[in-house]
């Protein structure tokens, strides 16, 4: 009986931000894993079909994520609780369903099949600053000069991420412009998760984040399920019961969605706001290195010319994320659906 309280106190007296890097690592290799499992079964063909498609991987990874949400949050799903949302409400979250469970992690997939993982990463910080010039047109959100420099220069450092890409296969001719069919994908769904953003922080601030979380998840993999279904045929889905995508599966769903999720809520409940988006800020930084280290992929000159200067962006808005959190009265803590999706905005796909 000992042994178990001593493991107990040891995990209890493990500091919060310990939990946040942890998960940040995870989240932050989780492109470069996706597509090394697709490597993977494209190794190991069943009747000329990859067991382990991108679509296979979402589909069976967001059951994973379920299952670990009802463990987690089922006790939220109760009458009392879920008789208290209007109709708006359940429009609403009808509505970032579609948008974040459905839309962008299919883009997501799709661009990882046709980009590498280091554009998909730097493509992503899109977000944030679209996420920021959004809430101060439609939310009248008040942000200072540091915040609105580094949104700036992570802006245009996605811009030359993209634009100074070598002419390639399977690109986009935007008049004088061309643009890869994978980045477009990736900005496509950057764009649809500020929408999702703006959404939960203006309409759905106070939905309690298992209600917000399972609905969203649940109703994104069915909607996807069935356009892939549409765009691609009956048979796409013909392996998703593969013992060997399962067995893989298992270990991707233990590792990003158990292990990284428990971490990352723990990290949240334990840390302040500024603490929690510090850590996320590093999520692209882990991800390029784990897409050399996993893939081989190393950076272009376009890669490391915009992704200095989106470094350069991500330092200066965490000064004024500083600054901001110590003009706050209140005490900091994440605590709110709404502070944790400013905080997971900034992060970019994680997984699932």
């Amino acid at each position: 009986m000992t042994r178990p309280k001593r493991w107990h106190r040891l995990i209890h007296k493990i500091p919060g931000q310990t939990y946040l890097w942890l998960a940040i690592l995870i989240f932050g290799a989780s492109s470069a894993v996706t597509r090394k499992l697709t490597q993977i079964g494209a190794q190991h063909f069943i009747d000329g079909r990859n067991p382990i498609s991108l679509c296979n991987v979402l589909f069976v990874g967001n059951l994973c994520a379920l299952i670990v949400m009802f463990l987690i949050y089922g006790r939220q799903w109760n009458k009392g609780t879920l008789t208290q949302l209007s109709r708006k409400d359940w429009f609403m979250l009808t509505t970032v369903a579609i948008l974040s469970g459905a839309l962008v992690p299919g883009l997501i997939f799709q661009a990882l099949a046709l980009t590498g993982v280091n554009n998909i990463i730097l493509v992503g910080r899109l977000e944030p600053p679209l996420t920021m010039a959004l809430s101060v047109w439609l939310l009248r959100e008040r942000v200072n000069r540091w915040e609105v420099v580094g949104a700036g220069a992570a802006f245009v450092g996605v811009t030359l991420a993209i634009l100074l890409q070598p002419p390639g296969a399977g690109m986009i001719n935007m008049g004088s412009l061309r643009v890869g069919t994978g980045e477009a994908m990736a900005a496509i769904a950057a764009v649809a998760s500020v929408a999702s953003t703006i959404i939960v922080k203006e309409w759905l601030p106070l939905i309690p984040v298992g209600i917000f979380s399972i609905f969203r998840t649940a109703l994104g993999t069915v909607i996807f399920f069935f356009i892939a279904l549409v765009l691609y045929g009956s048979d796409h889905f013909v392996d998703v019961f593969s013992p060997f995508l399962w067995q893989w599966m298992l270990v991707y769903g233990a590792v990003i969605v158990v292990l990284g999720q428990s971490f990352w809520l723990k990290g949240l409940r334990a840390s302040t706001v500024s603490a929690a988006s510090l850590a996320g800020s590093f999520t692209p930084i882990v991800g390029i290195l784990a897409a050399y280290l996993v893939l081989g992929e190393a950076p272009t000159l376009a890669q490391y010319i915009g992704g200095s200067l989106i470094l350069v962006g991500i330092f200066l808005s965490q000064v004024g994320i500083w600054l901001e959190t110590n003009h706050r009265v209140a005490s900091g803590k994440v605590s709110s659906r709404q502070a944790e999706q400013e905080v997971e905005s900034g992060m970019g796909f994680k997984g699932i």
